[in-house]
């Protein structure tokens, strides 16, 4: 009996115990981690504010240097509401108010109108030494209350990365872009609970932080905003002078898949979305829209070959300007035999022809196990929305004609963000990396969460990858409009590709419309950072070659110098 009851006891002073533990931990969070929401709970409790009150996690840029600049956060400020049973009037608090900030006049006075409400938002936005102006103004029925926007610093800079925050029905969300994809950790929708929690919730609590399991908090990108904002001036710049109809842009570190800048011209403000015509520009085509990449593709096809050993640089095909495979016609781009040449001028001069010959030698089976993994026709999982994959089904075919065209870019549709990763083996050892946009989660809690890098497989030998990127830095500094952009003291790996445009839900290309791409890292050997552009539907310019040379070589200049790369000649 006194063994039962000394047990007892036991149990009662170990449940005492967790109690008290449970209220120790619940203290803990209240009082230090979460010291400044339940604050901020209570200063609300002052504003005079029909309004949804609106809070939400920010997003930052992050410098080499650590630096984090502001690239989505909360701005605060004031609404104006009308009560038009009070207004006694209208005209003369329209022709003040409007003395002050701009107003919608058509919805002041038709809200002025509805004489049986008592409440009608007619402006926001404004800000605070504005709304203390229109409330010193003392009107009968204009009222002025706290409001809490999502707001942009950098305005278009990022803006299709971005995305923004806006209603779906009657809720704020993210809608599209990282405020999409990472919602449920920016979103404050969930984080006000009540404030005494069960011992189980407590805990429940406590293994959410640790598994990251509906944490809330801020987030860190690896984009570099001085990187970003050299990569968008360089596309505005082409993008206008070609009057494309689209130009975009990655950089990424191939070794981490860390993607360092990304962009789309034209771009939007997603402070004001609600002014575009069109929600075609609120899309990503990095990752949501798949191109034929033209001659990018044929350093994949020359390093796939490489690796089985089934060529060698110093190889050579008797180049006759044209191949017929199931009774079609492949010419190189200008039509012209050179005869007897070396497997680096499929390169230099990108031939077609030479680079169907290469995929023969390698054979269609072959080739198509290395188009999977590179891992064109599959999702690289960047922590972006509604990413999609490429259409690669044409390698289905027995027939020759679809892996001849493939092997030089056409006839596959691949997203930009595919193609950027898949060129990254060329450039890091021959490793498959997923890229991401994320640096770190700052979580509420206080915990820091940082990406890990994550290779997917190796897809090449790293001999493979040194020989793809020696023959490639021979292009760059020897072929690339005649070496006029050789660097004396560092090696350049690059590629340029022209394609043409598919016709959009028929088979067949669109007359005289190109796809322009260009690809390059640098250092050629231990690559620091790789840089994809493309440009769609340039206009008075033909090749790639001609209209993105200049801008990667400017970009790539900057990268060496900004990142303080060392020379490796």
């Amino acid at each position: 009996m006194k063994d039962g009851f000394t047990l007892r006891i036991r149990i009662v002073y170990i449940l005492i115990f967790l109690f008290g533990l449970g209220i120790l931990g619940r203290l803990f969070f209240l009082q230090i981690l979460h010291h400044s929401d339940y604050k901020e709970m209570a200063n609300r409790q002052y504003f005079v504010s029909p309004a949804q009150y609106f809070d939400r996690g920010s997003i930052f840029f992050e410098s080499k240097d650590g630096e984090i600049v502001s690239a989505a956060t909360i701005k605060e400020g004031c609404l104006l509401a009308i009560n038009p049973t009070l207004l006694e009037d209208p005209e003369d608090a329209y022709n003040k108010i409007s003395q002050i900030i701009d107003l919608d006049k058509d919805l002041f006075f038709k809200s002025a109108d509805k004489k049986g409400d008592n409440y009608e938002e007619v402006a926001h936005k404004i800000s605070k030494e504005k709304g203390e102006e229109i409330m010193n103004l003392n009107l009968k029925g204009i009222n002025i209350y706290s409001e809490r926007w999502r707001y942009y610093p950098g305005n278009e800079m990022a803006s299709r990365l971005l995305g923004f925050v806006g209603y779906n029905e009657d809720k704020l969300e993210g809608r599209y872009g990282l405020e999409k994809y990472y919602d449920r950790i920016l979103s404050r929708i969930d984080g006000e609970g009540s404030i005494v929690n069960s011992f189980a919730e407590i805990i429940m609590d406590i293994k959410k932080v640790i598994t990251g399991d509906s944490i809330k908090g801020d987030i860190v990108l690896t984009i570099d905003p001085e990187v970003q904002s050299f990569l968008e001036d360089n596309l505005k710049s082409i993008y206008e002078k070609y009057e494309a109809e689209m130009a975009g842009g990655i950089i990424i570190d191939p070794q981490t898949g860390k993607i360092l800048a990304m962009s789309i011209e034209p771009g939007f403000n997603p402070n004001f979305y609600g002014e575009e015509k069109s929600l075609s520009v609120f899309l990503n085509p990095i990752t949501q829209s798949v191109f034929e990449m033209g001659s990018i593709m044929k350093p994949l096809t020359l390093a796939a070959a490489l690796d089985q050993n089934k060529i060698t640089p110093q190889m050579t095909y008797d180049d006759k300007g044209y191949v017929i495979l199931n009774n079609k016609k492949i010419e190189n781009y200008d039509g012209k035999a050179r005869g007897v040449v070396a497997m680096q001028e499929i390169l230099n001069q990108s031939l077609n022809t030479g680079a169907v010959y290469v995929m023969q030698k390698l054979g269609k089976e072959e080739f198509k196990n290395y188009v999977i993994n590179y891992g064109l026709g599959e999702k690289t999982g960047i922590d972006l929305p509604d990413e999609i994959s490429g259409l690669i089904s044409n390698l289905n075919s027995d027939r020759d004609i679809e892996f001849a065209t493939a092997s030089f870019g056409q006839g596959i549709a691949v997203t930009p963000i595919e193609m950027a990763s898949a060129l990254a083996t060329l450039a890091n050892g021959g490793v498959l990396i997923k890229p991401y946009i994320v640096e770190r989660i700052e979580t509420d809690e206080g915990i820091s969460k940082k990406t890990e890098t994550r290779e997917k497989r190796r897809v090449l030998k790293e001999e493979t990858s040194e020989e793809i990127s020696r023959m490639l830095s021979k292009v760059f500094d020897e072929a690339l409009m005649g070496g006029i952009y050789k660097m004396d003291r560092y090696s350049v790996a690059a590629k340029t590709g022209t394609a043409q445009v598919n016709i959009e839900g028929v088979r067949g290309y669109e007359e005289d419309q190109y796809i322009h791409t260009f690809f390059g890292y640098a250092p050629a050997f231990g690559a620091r950072f790789l840089t994809f552009l493309f440009l769609v539907k340039p206009q008075g310019v033909k090749y790639a070659s001609h209209s993105l040379s200049e801008p990667f070589v400017n970009i790539t200049k900057f990268l060496l110098n900004y990142y303080q790369v060392p020379p490796d000649r």
